[in-house]
């Protein structure tokens, strides 16, 4: 029996995991997905076309892949039949879990009222109905994808949640569709999506009995894991590699070799801390470089440099063998760069993650810069001082960098073989 390889998010999202999913998922029978939701994105360039990957697997690309969205993922129906709307011949190559939750439009009417009503206590959040839909599911409440083969029965029971909670609705401002227009858009969900339904830890478990080639993928990144990141400003799943046995279906010995995701410098989309954040020119000048608004809002990320501490912290979480280093060319041109090596928290030096992040204070290594890496394809033509940049990150954090992104392209990156 084969083992599952692993990607993983090591910073706060937004890491460049599409590209390296694309990158490995061409030597992969399968792609799966085990969490997360349609506000996460994975941008995607082979040649001149580009892909804006929401909850598909990036191994969509591979034309001989199979692809699996898992049971710890919720879904937005109407979101992926629009997605699924890129491609051709899914059938056979793309399968839900049974067992996934559903997220509806009123998930996101929720999400978008209770953000309102925090005011400047907003988590910021996309208002997609991510945390309402896991709510559900935690609160025992939900729905999952299978029920979407009886539109009327499912019709029924979401009317009667309606129903029970009419008075919270209102106070929220949020309006409820009648049971006519639900049922309707319910079979139209069944009807696009209902060949796709299956239970996919039966067919992962066979995959990985019949000796396939499997890669795990998850979404955002380890800083907004739920219990792991900078709570309460996460996500509501767990995005840590843990996260992909209850997403899928595996028990820890089914995983193999854990790749590990970080950008060359650091950003984060909402609000939350972030300490390695840079408020000046060079902070916009990284942002501008790096094309830094999100592929599912387009809002601009906030830009910073490398936190080494909580990039060790996300190693050791998720057992890391390797990591990519993403957008190393984008620190072209700067004569310096930075290095969070420590915070600083009621006056002292600390080198671990702290429980609460919202005081810390970067200490910073500084680097010498260097012209250009855009486009290099093999590590020892890459200016000494990027060089040296990236075996101090990996002294620093306690693992290899195996493989390192030069732009966009799919060929733009550097294999280092061991």
């Amino acid at each position: 029996m084969n083992r599952a390889n692993l990607i993983v998010g090591l910073q706060w999202g937004d890491e460049g995991k599409g590209k390296i999913v694309d990158h490995m998922a061409q030597t992969h029978d399968m792609v799966c997905r085990f969490a997360g939701g349609h506000n996460a994105g994975h941008t995607i360039v082979i040649g001149d076309k580009k892909y804006a990957l929401h909850l598909i697997p990036s191994g969509v690309l591979n034309p001989k892949a199979k692809n699996i969205v898992g049971n710890g993922v919720v879904l937005s129906p109407k979101d992926f039949i629009k997605e699924m709307e890129q491609f051709d011949n899914l059938e056979g190559r793309l399968f839900i879990s049974d067992k996934a939750h559903l997220l509806l439009p009123y998930h996101a009417l929720i999400d978008q009222a209770k953000e309102r009503m925090k005011g400047d206590k907003a988590i910021g959040t996309t208002g997609k109905g991510i945390g309402p839909a896991y709510g559900d599911k935690i609160a025992r409440i939900g729905h999952r994808v299978g029920e979407l083969h009886d539109p009327k029965k499912l019709a029924a029971k979401i009317m009667r949640y309606f129903e029970e909670n009419r008075a919270i609705f209102e106070v929220m401002g949020v309006t409820t569709p009648g049971e006519g227009e639900l049922l309707e858009e319910l079979e139209g969900y069944k009807c696009a999506l209902g060949a796709y339904i299956v239970d996919t830890t039966l067919l992962l478990w066979k995959a990985l009995d019949d000796g396939a080639k499997v890669l795990l993928e998850g979404a955002q990144g380890t800083m907004l894991d739920i219990d792991h990141g900078t709570y309460p400003y996460v996500t509501s799943s767990t995005t840590v590699s843990a996260g992909a046995c209850s997403g899928l279906g595996l028990n820890p010995k089914d995983i193999g070799k854990v790749t590990g995701i970080a950008k060359a410098y650091c950003t984060r989309v909402g609000n939350g801390p972030f300490p390695s954040e840079d408020f000046g020119k060079e902070g916009e000048i990284i942002r501008k470089n790096g094309h830094e608004f999100g592929t599912t809002t387009g809002r601009a990320r906030r830009c910073g440099w490398f936190d080494a501490v909580a990039m060790k912290h996300a190693v050791r979480i998720n057992g890391v063998d390797q990591v990519a280093l993403m957008k190393l060319d984008v620190l072209d041109g700067f004569k310096e760069v930075k290095v969070c090596v420590a915070y600083r928290v009621d006056g002292k030096e600390i080198d671990y993650v702290p429980y609460d992040l919202e005081d810390a204070k970067p200490v910073y290594k500084t680097f010498a810069g260097w012209d250009s890496t855009l486009g290099v394809r093999d590590f020892e033509l890459l200016p000494e001082t990027a060089k040296f940049y990236i075996s101090a990150l990996e002294n620093m954090i306690g693992a290899r960098i195996g493989i390192i992104s030069t732009s966009p392209e799919r060929e733009d990156t550097i294999i280092r073989r061991s």
